[in-house]
């Protein structure tokens, strides 16, 4: 199951009381304050493991505390801080107040930790509070609380190229044929009901990855056909790749129009990264036919395919592989 989304209630430990004590020793005269002071609470941190691929784990456990710090004890002994509570999160998650709406850390890099919520500080003990005035205090101070927090985690796949379309555009079937990736393909619509990721590789020593976006409808960015779920995925990809059926009902100068309204309707700057155009299942349609009659706009490349019978594949792949190391080194 692939889970995006879900929010938790994290809160770190309660600091340890600081001690009162005094020097109670045989042949010691008149000895002095000797409360040590409480230990810190424990944190709750959030960590990047990259080999998760999904909240799944963080769906059934709303709830996270970590431990409390213990409290101080005579002879200037520190009570034992709290442990922390760990969460793992895949590479890709961002991590939101849900009362303030605050983002606190776009977690990407493989091990990056964000503090989520900090341990409170332990307590002063009265051998803290002596002075040439009040060379016997009987005060302590106790523990801080832990902080607590509602968070909101939103997972945003990480992939170099992702492809978008309508539904039953020929996606699934792409990612099977260029990649190690099995999504489920059949002969109707919303086939793919969860993003996709697949690694290309171009030879032995290069590759890269790709993600298959679900089918995006009209409306999509106002949620339609859980639009905005699917649409945060592609914030992700530095290279978007359109496909276009052009042996469906749907013309496919309306068909990219459309994609191209939902996806500026949800993020404008969507629109400023490299795209290219695939016009699929060109075996089906008589060659006359497979030329697009609408205007694109300037800087991308169309390509023309059949992701079942792998016609023009090879050339794409090569030219999506040289688009995402322009991207690295960046160029583009």
């Amino acid at each position: 199951m692939f889970i995006d989304l879900v929010e938790i209630d994290v809160r770190g430990g309660d600091g340890g009381a600081g001690c009162v004590s005094f020097r109670r020793e045989k042949h010691v005269p008149r000895g002095g304050p000797d409360g040590g002071d409480g230990g810190m609470g424990g944190d709750i941190v959030i960590e990047v493991d990259p080999q998760m691929r999904t909240l799944l784990d963080l769906r059934y456990r709303k709830s996270y505390r970590a431990e409390n710090g213990r409290p101080g004890q005579g002879k200037c002994r520190a009570g034992r801080n709290g442990s922390a509570v760990v969460i793992t999160v895949p590479p890709g998650t961002v991590v939101e107040d849900r009362d303030s709406g605050r983002i606190l850390a776009d977690l990407i890099d493989p091990g990056q930790t964000l503090v989520a919520a900090a341990g409170g500080r332990g307590g002063k003990g009265n051998y803290a509070f002596r002075s040439s005035i009040d060379q016997a205090p009987r005060r302590a101070t106790g523990g801080e609380s832990g902080a607590a927090r509602r968070l909101r985690l939103t997972l945003k796949l990480i992939a170099d190229v992702g492809i978008v379309g309508l539904p039953n555009a020929g996606k699934s079937t792409l990612l099977r044929s260029v990649s190690d990736a099995h999504p489920r393909v059949a002969p109707y619509p919303f086939t793919t009901v969860n993003p996709v990721l697949g690694i290309v590789r171009v030879d032995e020593a290069r590759s890269f990855c790709m993600v298959d976006i679900p089918g995006l409808i009209e409306g999509a960015h106002e949620g339609k056909g859980l639009g905005i779920q699917f649409l945060r995925h592609i914030e992700r990809c530095r290279i978007l790749l359109f496909i276009v059926d052009v042996a469906a009902l749907v013309p496919p100068e309306e068909a990219y129009r459309q994609l191209m309204h939902e996806i500026r309707c949800y993020s404008e700057t969507l629109l400023e990264r490299p795209r290219y155009v695939a016009l699929n299942k060109v075996d089906l349609v008589p060659e006359s036919n497979n030329a697009i009659r609408f205007a694109l706009e300037a800087g991308e490349m169309i390509f023309r395919i059949s992701a079942l019978t792998r016609r023009g594949l090879d050339g794409l792949v090569k030219v999506l592989y040289r688009a995402v190391c322009e991207a690295d080194n960046g160029r583009l």
